[in-house]
């Protein structure tokens, strides 16, 4: 590991690994530095990403480092602790430095964020355990593998229903468990009634499973549904502490008044509020899938390359300045 670099990316999943990639072949020195915690670790298989459908988030990773390397990219395991600007290298003034948790640090002309986000579960026992398993969220990316499945949705935000409508095309055999009856009007009741949904008016007070294959919940009233898939949704928190230092926050994001997630705000680039940090996958868009974040880390990473140029072009330029200059004194 070098002291500087053009670009230090932050995570190796998918959005940082493209952006890395476009980087490493615009031949700018790159490290990426990965804590090893994807948030679809605990999935089986990434889904929807044409040309590699199924594939286990592990083996995508390794394929994805093993083709950045081709084209002299660094990755470190490690964890961004800190990040703070700098005055640059002395050509160009925008720059950047990072503290490992090893105590290492390191600088960069600019940054790309890709951590990711965390999940917040609902706080129901036996639900983490099987999360990305058993418990899943999207019908996207987990309804094919329980097609025609006994499946349990747990209704705990106002998209409750129009989540279990999703599953419903999936199976016939889907039952909403609704935690709030405001959750659910009378209008939203009758239609998940019309598409034969059963509804249950009760709490899930533990997610069932037996040798870790999830077998059903438990009722307040005691009573035990037998189901072969529960969905529930989570909160995803943008990982963002380390930026502190450079004045950048995740802001909430809402879906009318209900709050489902956090996350960076960028432009269409992937551009951050702060010249030269830019953002991509998860950490900007809690909703992406993998291959939309993949897609999202080569813009990022194309925009900070074209911000490299321009800032290149301009030290250039001075230097070719002054150096007029000097000649026609």
């Amino acid at each position: 590991m070098r002291d500087h670099y053009d670009v230090i990316v932050i995570g190796g999943a998918a959005a940082g690994l493209s952006a890395a990639l476009v980087l490493g072949r615009s031949r700018r020195s790159v490290l990426v530095v990965d804590a090893g915690e994807p948030r679809n670790a605990p999935s089986a298989g990434a889904h929807n990403y044409l040309g590699r459908e199924g594939i286990a988030p592990a083996e995508l990773s390794a394929i994805g480092r093993d083709e950045v390397a081709a084209y002299g990219v660094e990755v470190t395991a490690g964890r961004i602790v800190a990040a703070s600007a700098t005055t640059g290298d002395g050509t160009d003034p925008v720059g950047f430095s990072v503290t490992l948790d090893s105590g290492t640090v390191v600088a960069a002309r600019r940054l790309v964020v890709a951590s990711g986000a965390v999940d917040v579960l609902p706080q129901v026992p036996g639900l983490a355990e099987q999360w990305g398993r058993g418990v899943v969220h999207c019908p996207f990316c987990h309804g094919w593998e329980i097609r025609d499945q006994r499946i349990g949705v747990l209704v705990t935000t106002p998209n409750g229903v129009h989540h279990a409508l999703m599953f419903r095309a999936l199976s016939e055999h889907v039952t909403a468990f609704v935690t709030d009856p405001a959750l659910v009007d009378d209008t939203a009741r009758a239609g998940l009634q019309a598409r034969g949904i059963e509804v249950v008016d009760d709490t899930v007070t533990q997610v069932r499973s037996s040798e870790g294959t999830l077998t059903g919940v438990t009722l307040g009233s005691g009573e035990v549904v037998e189901l072969d898939a529960l969905a529930a949704a989570s909160t995803a928190e943008a990982r963002v502490d380390f930026l502190s230092g450079l004045g950048l926050v995740a802001t909430d994001q809402f879906m009318g008044d209900f709050r489902y997630a956090s996350a960076l705000t960028v432009d269409p680039a992937g551009q951050t509020s702060v010249r030269g940090v830019y953002a991509a996958g998860n950490v900007a868009a809690p909703m992406a899938t993998v291959i939309a974040s993949a897609a999202a880390g080569v813009q990022a990473g194309a925009a900070a390359h074209g911000d490299l140029v321009q800032a290149d072009l301009a030290a250039a330029l001075a230097t070719a300045a002054a150096g007029s200059g000097r000649v026609s004194g």
